[in-house]
């Protein structure tokens, strides 16, 4: 059954509920205020930090420390008779690593240094040689000029005894020569004749020998000629070839190419190794710098030679390095990837690009904390002027 309610009874209900108090009111307002207050003054607390700190600094903390490793490679074949070092290991620069086996190298340097000797004497033998057939030559030459006057001796005698036996024979018709006379005037022009032709056949051979000597001091001459035994070309073939042995002795004690730490060894004793094969790597990590991978947005303002602070995840915030921009990358990570993107298709997605920069370290602050190749840091670069 329902119960009515009288209008009026809520009327009277209604008169009787207290109002609230003024002060009460100005209350809320005065916290309303307040509270509008804090907002706004947070906000442009903000907005005052991101222009005028935020603004001036671009971060990341896809950043890693690199260095220029070396790799430990051997230039000559051979046994492995000792390993110095051992991963870990700090090296400097020019240490003996590895040292191979320096048998046969000592034997090529001995036949190299034999063979230089032996050129040396067959040039020395030359150089020798230069003086008695110039000598020779010489003596040719004044054979041809005798034989040469022989000849033209023989000539004359020839033509007088054929003008004496021409005069008798005239005569002997006559009857005013004997016939005994003229036969030794025959006998004469015929020795003379005879003489002739063993002067020409002289002075033939006179000048054979003289070309002869000729073409044998060209010959050695040819061998000597502008060069004495030092810088002679047999020499000089033979002394490269003993630096060659010198120097591939030598290289059989594998040095450190750069100071650092041994890392990476796969050399053991008795190992027999092949030219250029990877016996270690040496990490410089006195050297090490940083390659932070900013995003493409935050490198608008990005300059070689701004000042950087960067933490390291091995020393946390207790430590900060200090470095500078010492470079941009020519590409992208992904642009020299081994498989490229290939964004050319239908089914493209935009995605973010990173540009790795490179920031060189204080290399007191390294020496102070030393970092290792590959540890992660953070990198906050200061863009602001």
């Amino acid at each position: 059954m329902n119960k009515h309610i009288d209008p009026a009874d809520l009327d009277a209900q209604a008169a009787q509920t207290p109002a609230p108090a003024p002060a009460m009111t100005a209350k809320r307002k005065k916290l309303f205020a307040v509270l509008g207050g804090t907002v706004l003054l947070a906000g442009g607390a903000f907005g005052a930090y991101q222009l005028l700190v935020a603004s001036q600094y671009v971060e990341t903390d896809n950043a890693y420390v690199g260095a220029e490793s070396a790799q430990v490679t051997p230039r000559v074949e051979g046994a492995v008779a000792q390993v110095l070092v051992s991963d870990t290991q700090k090296v400097a620069a020019g240490q003996p690593l590895v040292i191979l086996d320096d048998a046969d190298a000592r034997l090529q340097l001995a036949q190299a240094e034999s063979a230089l000797s032996q050129a040396e004497r067959r040039v020395r033998g030359w150089l020798a040689n230069d003086r008695s057939l110039a000598a020779q030559m010489d003596a040719r030459g004044a054979d041809e000029a005798r034989a040469e006057a022989q000849f033209a001796s023989a000539q004359s005698d020839l033509q007088r005894a054929k003008l004496e036996f021409d005069r008798r024979r005239a005569l002997a018709e006559t009857g005013a020569v004997s016939a005994e006379e003229l036969t030794r005037a025959d006998t004469a022009f015929r020795q003379a004749d005879a003489a002739l032709r063993a002067a020409r056949a002289a002075r033939l051979q006179a000048a054979a020998s003289h070309q002869a000597a000729a073409g044998a001091l060209e010959s050695n001459r040819a061998m000597t000629e502008n060069a004495d035994v030092a810088n002679n070309p047999e020499v000089a073939a033979a002394r490269a070839r003993r630096d060659r042995a010198r120097l591939d002795l030598e290289r059989t004690v594998i040095r450190a190419p750069v100071a650092g730490v041994v890392t990476g060894r796969k050399v053991q004793v008795g190992q027999r190794i092949q030219p250029g094969a990877n016996l270690m790597i040496i990490a410089p990590v006195q050297d090490a710098y940083v390659d932070a991978n900013f995003k493409e947005g935050q490198l608008t303002k990005v300059r070689d030679g701004q000042t950087v602070e960067l933490e390291s995840d091995l020393y946390g915030g207790k430590v900060t390095f200090h470095g500078r921009v010492v470079g941009l990358s020519g590409g992208t990570g992904s642009a020299y990837a081994l498989i490229p993107a290939q964004n050319a298709t239908g089914n493209w997605i935009k995605v973010v690009q990173r540009v790795p920069v490179r920031i060189r370290l204080d290399p007191a602050e390294l020496q102070a904390h030393p970092l290792r190749v590959g540890l992660s840091m953070t990198a906050k670069v200061h863009v602001g002027r």
